[in-house]
């Protein structure tokens, strides 16, 4: 069993819902990462999503945007990704690292290569936003086979079949696009996202995550009342970009700290 599937069978068992953080790999400052890893977990984050950063995020809205140019300004690459993971680890043998990103960075390294490192770095899950599931058999199964959990997206927009397909590729988690667009766009309508979820559970059998649109512990225990896990993003980041280097984990910390509070209750 992954960590991942093990973080969410134990959160089961407590009768509690994930909290996945979002932040990207070297924002806002290139040292701070590990730091405010590190500080989410204690803070109450169960799995971490670290974005790989990408020229283009064609999903991401303009927070994310800025993130990864300021990522790649300081020189952010995907192997310094792995190592921040690699450090982490020595630090934090159990909160799930799930790495989301797009495929130029993966291919440029080598699929086979990248996974290799995925899995000696640390890292227990892998997103790539632009790598469909009808064209990713031979990753997810790579993947797997290295013990790394597939982690694919959904969206109100995916057909019957792309949820069944997926529902018979991923594993770990899967994670519900709350609405049309890029993250950090439009207003959560969480009623929609309760009506979406029975057919996206006839088909996907392993845990929900949702996010897009969650930015404060209301919205977030709303979704979690209809998920297994809230994650969120943009709100995050928007939060720490404006933050000096000594305040950046304090300030995300306590963030965390009042969705986590905001799911318990």
């Amino acid at each position: 069993m992954s960590r991942i599937q093990s973080t969410f069978e134990r959160l089961k068992a407590q009768g509690r819902k994930a909290l996945i953080p979002y932040v990207t790999a070297g924002d806002p400052y290139a040292d701070v990462t590990v730091e405010l890893m590190l500080a989410m977990a204690r803070a109450g984050a169960d799995v971490i999503e670290l974005g790989i950063p990408f020229s283009d995020p064609m999903a991401d809205g303009p927070v994310i945007q800025r993130a990864s140019e300021r990522a790649l300004a300081k020189g952010i690459t995907l192997r310094q990704v792995l190592a921040m993971v690699r450090e982490f680890r020595t630090q934090d043998a159990d909160t799930p690292v799930v790495l989301m990103g797009y495929a130029n960075p993966i291919e440029r390294m080598g699929p086979e290569a990248f996974v290799t490192a995925a899995k000696e770095a640390g890292v227990d899950g892998v997103l790539v936003v632009d790598y469909p599931p009808e064209e990713s058999d031979a990753f997810a199964a790579s993947l797997k086979a290295s013990g790394l959990d597939p982690i694919f997206l959904l969206a109100p927009t995916s057909t019957d079949e792309r949820v069944r397909r997926i529902g018979e590729l991923a594993s770990g988690y899967v994670y519900y696009v709350s609405l049309k667009g890029v993250t950090g766009a439009g207003h959560l309508d969480t009623s929609a996202v309760a009506d979406a979820m029975p057919r996206l559970r006839a088909h996907v059998k392993i845990p929900l995550g949702v996010g897009f649109g969650i930015r404060d512990g209301q919205t977030a225990a709303a979704v979690a009342r209809v998920s297994d896990a809230v994650v969120i993003g943009s709100a995050l980041v928007q939060l720490i970009e404006v933050q000096t280097r000594d305040n950046v984990a304090n300030q995300a910390a306590a963030f965390i700290r009042d969705i986590r509070q905001a799911l318990d209750r």
